[in-house]
């Protein structure tokens, strides 16, 4: 069986590669030697693959291909390669393709197409505390508040510029004096 991106059979795929990686978390007691590790899943498995569309419609194809980059969705994805993995979806990351020199009709395409992974959706917020939204709320207002009087503050210290150039400027002289006195 041949690779499908969407409704797209993958002409001469000349390699598949696929990459997963488990995210695990080490946690260390304090005091203790040796650690404890929490599997956290896996990350989205990455696909790449590359090969060669030829013949009349090899055009069309990475066209098609193109489109299906710049739309920017999952696609279905089917492959042999992949079937253990059970990706479903995948978006594309990244596609490339180059015309095959000295031969007409001939593209050479690459893909890195990462799993779609549908995110899930949060359990019901209405059992949180509600103190915790109003708490979140007000200290918003406040930094909203805080940002409002951030020019007026920023003007205000203008007025002790010219003092502290004149400050500044004796303890330069004062630096210059005693590093003669130690010469």
């Amino acid at each position: 069986m041949r690779p499908m991106l969407d409704t797209l059979e993958l002409p001469h795929v000349q390699e598949i590669g696929t990459r997963e990686r488990r995210a695990l978390a080490e946690h260390r007691a304090p005091g203790m030697d040796g650690s404890f590790l929490q599997n956290l899943g896996r990350a989205p498995a990455r696909v790449t693959l590359w090969g060669v569309a030829a013949g009349p419609e090899a055009l069309e194809f990475v066209e098609r291909l193109d489109a299906l980059f710049k739309r920017g969705e999952p696609v279905p994805f089917v492959a042999d390669i992949v079937a253990d993995a059970e990706i479903q979806e995948v978006l594309i990351e990244d596609f490339k393709s180059q015309e095959v020199a000295g031969r007409p009709d001939r593209f050479a395409y690459l893909l890195t197409l990462n799993e779609h992974i549908e995110p899930t959706e949060p359990e019901d917020a209405s059992l949180l505390d509600g103190d915790i939204l109003d708490d979140a709320t007000a200290l918003m207002d406040n930094l909203v508040l805080g940002l409002d009087l951030a020019p007026d503050f920023a003007l205000g210290l203008e007025r002790f510029v010219p003092p502290l150039t004149q400050f500044l400027e004796r303890l330069r002289r004062l630096s210059s004096a005693v590093e003669a006195g130690k010469d």
